[in-house]
């Protein structure tokens, strides 16, 4: 499930996690702190803070960064989106990755820096690192190296790719591979004191096998569920989200996953379809739905049922469908975390969404 259009096909600059490799780009100090396998400062003074988020590494960054500054008082945790695995042993860097100045402001503002690491590896690739154990214990060496070459506080996996692709057999195999290699990995990673986040594809009917929630919600310390693309880019029109749909993969979630443990993830986006044509819908930020709204002329629907804002607009012959997120929508999703007992929320991403999103948490 691609998460943000194109600029979710990440391409960067190449982070070799050799041994070697990794010792060049570490300053003296961060190599020292490192290497003491100390748990890390508690960074994180402020017991009420709730929300994780993820920061884009394309757009507007500096924009995003100032946003997780602006609201502190929310986040426990910034997932910069820096890095993708290629191989058992070869992780790829995004433009700025690694960003001393953005890790360091945000431990300054008392924010967890958690990177997230994605895979590029189908799911027949991957089940077959996964299942064998001198690659799996090698890809696992490469994630607890690019951990130990900053002063992060862990690590967010998303691999997704492996979840998508390939027979529901072969889906199967992942499944079983993914939550040995995660427990091995997040053990490691507490044995240094490092957080271990999964972030997983809500589990509905078919979506989601790939994950095995129960094995995952054990050995992570938070499972972030991503709450959104119930209607994706490369299917038809319709909400990213619906109030049935929460009800549903939280059913789940809380019966195979310790409730404290849970974090649902809101978009902050959304996605332009053209009526009639099978291309790819247009990815759009809240803030660029609605300014082309405003720029189209287009009324302001809300849909009660979903819980989602959308619109239409006619650009030529053609006519466009527009379904995305703001805070009404968000304040009216919210109520179904708070009766399942899920008190941990998520953003994709910092910089997209309404500024009202953080209202919308307060309750005002």
């Amino acid at each position: 499930m691609d998460q943000a259009s194109a600029p979710r096909a990440r391409l960067g600059l190449v982070f070799l996690l050799a041994a070697a490799g990794v010792a060049a780009t570490l300053t003296p100090g961060a190599a020292a702190q490192d290497r003491t396998g100390a748990a890390p400062r508690d960074r994180t003074a402020a017991t009420d803070r709730t929300v994780s988020a993820w920061l884009p590494y394309w757009g507007d960054t500096k924009g995003a960064y100032r946003d997780a500054l602006q609201n502190a008082a929310h986040l426990h945790t910034v997932s910069p989106f820096w890095y993708r695995a290629t191989s058992a042993t070869t992780v790829k860097g995004q433009h700025d990755a690694g960003d001393r100045q953005v890790i360091e402001g945000l431990h300054r503002a008392g924010i967890k820096v958690v990177p997230t690491v994605n895979e590029s590896m189908d799911a027949a690739a991957m089940a077959a690192l996964l299942h064998d154990r001198a690659r799996r214990g090698a890809h696992i060496a490469a994630l607890l190296r690019l951990v130990a070459s900053r002063a992060y506080d862990g690590i967010d996996l998303d691999y997704e790719t492996m979840a998508t692709t390939g027979t529901a057999r072969m889906r199967e195999r992942v499944r079983t591979g993914y939550a040995l290699f995660a427990e091995e990995l997040c053990a490691k990673l507490h044995a240094k004191g490092k957080s271990c986040v999964i972030t997983v594809m809500a589990r509905t009917g078919g979506s989601g096998k790939a994950y095995d929630y129960v094995r995952l919600g054990k050995a992570a310390d938070r499972v972030r569920i991503m709450g959104y693309d119930l209607h994706w880019a490369e299917g038809a029109p319709g909400p990213l989200s619906s109030l049935a749909w929460y009800e549903e993969f939280l059913r789940y979630a809380t019966r195979t996953v310790p409730r404290d443990k849970l974090e649902v993830a809101f978009p902050g986006y959304g996605w332009d379809w053209t009526q009639g044509v099978r291309a790819r819908a247009k990815h759009v930020t809240w803030k660029e739905a609605e300014a082309l709204r405003r720029r189209k002329g287009a009324a302001y629907r809300f849909d009660e049922k979903s819980g989602t804002p959308h619109f239409t607009y006619r650009q030529g012959r053609a006519v466009h469908h527009v379904w995305y997120q703001d805070a009404r929508g968000v304040a009216a999703h919210l109520p179904v975390l708070r009766k399942y007992g899920v008190r941990n929320s998520g953003l994709w991403a910092l910089g997209f969404e309404d500024p009202g999103f953080w209202k919308a948490l307060r309750g005002e």
